[in-house]
C-alpha cells in the first residue's frame, strides 16, 4: 500500500474532538454476538496475568470475565466512563489526535485492546509506534472493528473503503510502525443478520 496523503485522516467534523465526547455514552457499539467473539479474541491471545492496556476505551472493556490480568489500564476521552469500567486499575484521559505519545513507561504492557475505534485515528502510524514501544517483547495488540462508527468523526480514507478493506488498513498501520507479525481474521461474518467483526492482530 502507498503511502497515504494527509487528506486521508480528514474528518467530516473538524470541530475538538474533546467537545463530542464531552457527553458519557453508557451503550455499546457492537451487539452482543460480536462482544462474544472480541471477548473469545481476549482470552485467546492476551496472557493470563498480564498487563492489559485498553486503549480508546470506555465503560465497558469486554475482557473474558474469569481472566486473573495483573493490571488493566484504562484510556479514553470520557472521564465518567472511564471511572465506571470495573475492570481498570487505573486510566488516564487522552486526545490522540493531539498527542499520540502514551504516558507509559517502555516495555511495560502485555496486551493492548482496541475495539470499535481504529477509525477514529488520525495519527494511526504515530500511535501504533507508541503501542508498540510500551509493549513487551512478544506482545500483542488486538484491534477490532465492525461496520458501524459514528460518521462525521471517522477518518476519510475509512468512509471511502468498502467493507472487507479495513483489515489492509489496519495492517498498513501496524507493517508501518514496526510490528513483527500482523494478522487479520474475520470474526464474524455478519451473513445471519448480526454484526459483522473484524479482527487484526499484531505481535513485536
Amino acid at each position: 500500500m502507498a503511502e497515504l496523503p494527509p487528506q486521508a485522516f480528514e474528518k467530516d467534523d473538524p470541530s475538538q474532538d474533546d467537545l463530542f465526547y464531552a457527553t458519557p455514552r453508557f451503550v455499546t457499539h457492537i451487539d452482543d454476538n460480536a462482544i462474544a467473539a472480541v471477548t473469545a479474541l481476549y482470552a485467546e491471545v492476551f496472557p493470563p496475568g498480564g498487563k492489559i492496556l485498553d486503549l480508546m476505551g470506555s465503560w465497558v472493556s469486554h475482557l473474558p470475565p474469569d481472566a486473573a490480568y495483573a493490571d488493566v489500564v484504562g484510556h479514553g476521552m470520557n472521564e465518567e466512563e472511564l471511572k465506571a469500567n470495573p475492570h481498570y486499575g487505573r486510566w488516564f484521559v487522552q486526545n490522540l489526535n493531539e498527542n499520540q505519545t502514551l504516558p507509559i513507561e517502555t516495555g511495560t504492557i502485555d496486551a493492548v485492546a482496541i475495539c470499535a475505534s481504529v477509525q477514529y485515528l488520525q495519527h494511526p502510524i504515530e500511535v501504533f509506534r507508541e503501542v508498540a514501544r510500551v509493549l513487551k517483547p512478544g506482545g500483542v495488540v488486538a484491534i477490532t472493528f465492525s461496520n458501524r462508527c459514528f460518521p462525521t468523526k471517522a477518518v476519510t480514507i475509512w468512509l471511502d473503503l468498502e467493507l472487507g478493506q479495513h483489515q489492509l488498513l489496519v495492517k498498513h498501520y501496524l507493517d508501518r510502525a514496526g510490528f513483527a507479525s500482523v494478522e487479520t481474521r474475520t470474526l464474524v461474518s455478519g451473513e445471519t443478520g448480526t454484526d459483522p467483526l473484524w479482527g487484526v492482530i499484531g505481535r513485536t
